[in-house]
This record gives C-alpha cells, sequence and structure tokens, in this order.
C-alpha cells in the first residue's frame, strides 16, 4: 500500500548549518524527516485530509540535526512534532488522532461504535507489533514477526464490507502502513519470508 501521492514541491531537510523558522508565528508546522516511518503516519494523515496549504512541512535532518529545534520546538528531539496554536505535541499515533479531530477534511474513523472501539484496540496494537516484528529480525523472523502478520490477518477478517481494516481507510491504516511496507521488502530480501504467503487479507490490503 503506497501513501497517498503528494503534489507539492518537498522543502529540503534542515539540519545544523540550517536556521529555524519564525517559531510560533501562527503558522501550524510538521516537523518531520522523509525516511522516518513514525513521521510518515502523520505525513500521511495531513495529505489524505487534504492539509498541504494548512500544515507546512518541516524536514529534519535526523543524522545531523539543528540545535535549535532541541531547545525551541520539541525537547524529546524527535520526529514527527507538530507546532499548532502556539504549542507542540509530538508521538505518531497521537498526530494521528490530533490532526485528524482538529483540521478540516474527511474524518479517518467511521461513526460505527464498534468500528471505533475496535480501531482503538489496533492503533494501540501498533505499539506492540512495530517492536515485536524489529525483534525477530535477531532471532527467529518467521515465527515471531509470522505471529504478528496472522493477528493481523486475522483483524482485517473481522469487517468485510472493504479491504482495510475498518472497511475503510482510516487512522488504523495509518498507523500500519509505514511499517508494514518496510517489514515486507526487509523480510523478503533478507530472510526469503512472504508477510502475504497465505494471509490473503494481508495481501490484498496490501494491493490497495
Amino acid at each position: 500500500m503506497a501513501a497517498p501521492c503528494v503534489q507539492e514541491v518537498l522543502p529540503p531537510s534542515l539540519d545544523s548549518t540550517s536556521q529555524p523558522p519564525s517559531l510560533f508565528d501562527g503558522t501550524t508546522r510538521l516537523y518531520i524527516n522523509y525516511q522516518c516511518p513514525f513521521a510518515q503516519r502523520a505525513w500521511i494523515t495531513r495529505n489524505v485530509k487534504g492539509l498541504q496549504d494548512k500544515i507546512k512541512l518541516v524536514p529534519i535532518d535526523l543524522q545531523n540535526r539543528p540545535a535549535w529545534y532541541k531547545e525551541k520546538v520539541y525537547p524529546p528531539n524527535k520526529v514527527p512534532s507538530l507546532e499548532h496554536n502556539n504549542k507542540v505535541i509530538g508521538e505518531s499515533l497521537d498526530l494521528i488522532k490530533y490532526i485528524d479531530s482538529n483540521f478540516e477534511g474527511p474524518s479517518l474513523l467511521p461513526d460505527d461504535p464498534e468500528k471505533r472501539k475496535f480501531a482503538e484496540e489496533l492503533i494501540a496494537y501498533s505499539d506492540t507489533f512495530v517492536p515485536e516484528v524489529y525483534g525477530s529480525f535477531k532471532r527467529d523472523a518467521q515465527t515471531l514477526a509470522g505471529a504478528q502478520f496472522d493477528y493481523l490477518e486475522k483483524a482485517l477478517d473481522k469487517f468485510d464490507d472493504g479491504p482495510f481494516f475498518l472497511g475503510q481507510f482510516s487512522q488504523v491504516d495509518i498507523a500500519y502502513v509505514p511499517f508494514i511496507e518496510r517489514f515486507q521488502i526487509f523480510l523478503k530480501e533478507v530472510f526469503n519470508y512472504d508477510i502475504t504467503s497465505g494471509r490473503p487479507k494481508l495481501a490484498k490490503w496490501i494491493e490497495v
């Protein structure tokens, strides 16, 4: 599953030699790194909601970070973070929800209460899924990672009104997309393990 195509000129990454933007001047800024899957969660949310003109991208070079980012913007010195209404918030899962609920654009959660409850469970589970799969690379990737992908296959089977976790594209898909994209390629190349084998729902989800 590819991230939505963005028709915008992407700004260059800022490093230790770069001057800061005019901080807290009323501009809403999303601080990201183009390659970071956690940052991509917030970036995809922004794009799906059509907020390219409302939320300015500020890419940070994580290998050579500007000192002002930690000192003046976000003390944890990680991405993503969002400068909005004179405050800065971070954590990628929180930002998916924050951007969805505080800005215009299509809602990324269905109205159905059962689906919303399931969304909360799956989004929370991503905090287990991601480290478990990363950890499997050092041990038995096929068995340990396989259990995680089996969990997702079962989750994708809960609602049959579309190929996505909640039937329609939602916050849940955004939470998993950047990681599954990487895991699929890495596990195939390094361990010759196809995560879609025997998992038709996951295969379909990745296709769309």
